[in-house]
């Protein structure tokens, strides 16, 4: 992957679709080699530990500030994930996060039949997306499943999240604060300048949401506190 690494980076920027992508570079949709180009271009490992524990304390903080009769319904699927042994923070963060900004879970999350097959599911959104299925995730790009079987939460929200970077796609609206803050705090990605961000046009886009900078700066002074 990296040795074809300027090839792939060609492809995408001619703006080759996603179908085409898929079956010319099948390996660009697998774990390994999403990860091999996104380190290639940007220069940054993913640290999954390190984004489990930053995940405890971002649902701690919210936790802590949220009215509870607001995130009841969250917190409930987090102890329900955790009667089941399986991982709780960090999908409880991510549904923390997009209620704190006020957007749009549909964006990121479609939930289907455990039966369901790559090839039948259907309303994705245009935007990147997770596939929710009982047991495993599926990756979605431009309405295209891209990866069908991911074995976890972790590695579903990295394939995700990466692919706005590998293939040149800006944040939607919609997920605009969740997504920057998963890019400044779980991956460490803090340019100075610029922003993923969908433009406006009728507005000047400051390179740092402010509603992300104040949610970044009370968990450190909480993590400080506590």
């Amino acid at each position: 992957m990296v040795a074809t690494f300027y090839t792939q980076r060609n492809d995408i920027i001619k703006g080759m679709e996603t179908p085409v992508l898929l079956r010319d570079w099948p390996y660009l949709f697998e774990m390994c080699g999403m990860m091999a180009h996104f380190k290639e271009l940007t220069g940054m490992d993913v640290d999954k530990e390190a984004m489990s524990s930053k995940c405890r304390r971002v649902v701690s903080y919210l936790m802590s500030r949220e009215k509870k009769s607001n995130i009841e319904d969250i917190l409930s699927d987090m102890e329900i994930a955790k009667a089941r042994h399986l991982d709780a923070d960090l999908p409880g963060c991510l549904m923390l996060l997009l209620r704190h900004f006020n957007e749009d879970q549909a964006k990121m999350f479609l939930k289907v039949d455990e039966t369901c097959l790559p090839s039948e599911v259907d309303d994705l959104p245009s935007s990147p997306c997770i596939v929710v299925c009982a047991g495993h995730f599926m990756v979605a790009v431009d309405q295209t499943i891209v990866n069908g079987s991911v074995p976890n939460v972790v590695d579903a929200l990295t394939l995700m999240f990466a692919a706005y970077y590998c293939l040149n796609i800006s944040y939607p609206t919609e997920l605009g604060g969740t997504l920057e803050f998963l890019q400044r705090c779980l991956f460490k990605i803090n340019p100075d300048k610029g922003t993923k961000r969908e433009r406006k046009a009728s507005k000047k886009q400051q390179s740092v949401n402010p509603k992300v900078l104040s949610l970044i700066t009370n968990i450190a002074d909480f993590e400080w506190r506590e």
